[in-house]
């Protein structure tokens, strides 16, 4: 191993020494670019990482006319709910830019977006080397985004041929309700909003397509959905009372992420229903409510830094060529999907005539 400068900046140079590498190795492990072999890449990130190496984004944008940033952006609505989901996710990405010696960008946009004046101020600039979208915005940013031409990777969202990272929602909603199979219901309810959304939509499949393994049918008006909306709490809690008002009424309901689960399990406790005795409930994600709340949540995990990480190196790939890679994301093949985990707590139990 060669021997450690002093106290002076680490270069590139003393990377390169301290990995036993050539300097013009050292800088496509460090930037990304071009075909450097796993082993290599790792021992010179290693090497960076001991030295407390920094690069300069100021020189390194004069050499390789990159910014060294990442755009991330969601909506605002998004952001700012109580449930940290793309907080979650966001610090994943932000952990894996260190890996590639990048800075993320956080922007916010609003729902109803509009080119040019919601603009995020690094997309006008240019001041980044490609693009983080998590969650669902108004395709006319996309478009925007795809007019720029600078790579882009969808986070928790799918549209037409974008590349994107995402998690197995149809089996996730396979393995809940399958879970409330299994404990006896037969009469079991879906609740979600905002059905446009690919995510939800691969949900409500997953729903149906485990009542039919079942030899169950799908029944219609089980399926309490707005079309629109956002699937949070004060959703669960409003087709909350329209799922305690059915006749006869649902023994369990999987929903379609922990927020209206919680909604429902409010909803529940204001009418004296036991839960999970007289209703089971589950959710989706894993929040940090479903963790806490009286009783604790059985839902589906969503691995949300995993998605941040896995998105950033994507993208990174994308921005440095990735031409040994170049097939994995062709048209058809450019979505990467994340499975889930069944976690199972108190607010599921065998449905009540099963009861010993």
């Amino acid at each position: 191993m060669a021997k450690r400068p002093g106290s002076r900046r680490r270069t590139i140079k003393d990377v390169a020494a301290e990995a036993n590498v050539a300097i013009s190795t050292a800088s496509l492990a460090l930037n990304g670019k071009g075909y450097v072999s796993q082993d290599t890449r790792k021992r010179v990130l290693e090497a960076a990482k001991r030295l407390d190496y920094v690069p300069q984004p100021a020189a390194r944008q004069l050499v390789t006319q990159e910014t060294g940033n990442v755009g991330f952006v969601l909506r605002a609505d998004h952001f700012t709910r109580s449930e940290p989901f793309y907080t979650r996710v966001f610090l994943g990405a932000e952990f894996e830019a260190e890996q590639h010696d990048r800075y993320v960008l956080l922007a916010t946009i609003p729902e109803q977006y509009v080119p040019g004046e919601h603009s995020p101020r690094f997309l006008r600039q240019r001041n980044v080397d490609g693009i983080l979208v998590a969650g669902k915005v108004a395709p006319a940013f996309l478009a925007e985004v795809e007019a720029s031409g600078l790579p882009v990777v969808l986070i928790d969202f799918e549209k037409d041929h974008l590349p994107n990272v995402v998690v197995d929602n149809q089996a996730g909603a396979r393995s809940a309700v399958d879970h409330l199979l299994g404990l006896g219901h037969q009469r079991i309810s879906f609740v979600g909003a905002d059905m446009e959304h690919p995510a939800v939509a691969s949900r409500l499949d997953g729903y149906r397509l485990a009542l039919s393994a079942a030899g169950l049918p799908s029944d219609p008006s089980l399926i309490l959905a707005k079309s629109g909306g956002n699937p949070d709490r004060e959703t669960g809690k409003q087709l909350g009372e329209r799922l305690l008002a059915l006749e006869p009424r649902p023994t369990a309901v999987f929903c379609v992420n922990d927020a209206t689960a919680l909604g429902v399990l409010d909803t529940a406790k204001k009418h004296d229903v036991s839960v999970p005795r007289s209703l089971s409930i589950i959710g989706f994600d894993d929040v940090t409510g479903a963790q806490t709340s009286i009783p604790s949540l059985t839902t589906v995990r969503v691995y949300k830094e995993q998605l941040g990480e896995l998105a950033l190196r994507y993208l990174a790939e994308l921005m440095g060529g990735a031409e040994q890679h170049s097939d994995r994301y062709q048209r058809g093949f450019h979505d990467i999907k994340l499975p889930t985990e069944l976690v199972v707590r108190n607010s599921t139990a065998r449905r009540e005539g099963d009861h010993e």
